[in-house]
């Protein structure tokens, strides 16, 4: 198993959104597509409190490379997306590491 931290800054005043199409469609849309999410986070002390972070679970590289190439092109996350982003864009940016759990970790 490896896991991928995913770490989104949104606009100000836009977190609202983000978190509402996360909530409303994006899980229900990964679940269609096999992603498992691990937890979300908001910051609360940190480098900033704009920032959502979450992990998702994967079996394997090639099974990332395959289904977020699926969500990516799924049509309605394109509608979803869209639809979030027709009064502006919510996100600034996204930051991602894939990180492959040693040992000795609780999650392995």
């Amino acid at each position: 198993m490896i896991y991928e931290l995913r770490v989104y800054t949104a606009l100000p005043g836009r977190m609202p959104n983000l978190l509402a199409r996360f909530k409303d469609h994006t899980v229900s849309i990964w679940q269609r597509h096999g992603i498992v999410p691990i937890g979300f986070w908001t910051t609360l002390i940190g480098r900033s409190t704009s920032e959502l972070t979450y992990i998702l679970l994967w079996n394997s590289l090639a099974d990332r490379e395959i289904k977020w190439a699926a969500f990516e092109s799924d049509q309605e996350w394109l509608h979803v997306r869209d639809e979030s982003e027709k009064d502006g864009p919510i996100v600034v940016s996204i930051r991602n590491q894939i990180l492959s759990p040693t040992s000795f970790s609780a999650l392995t």
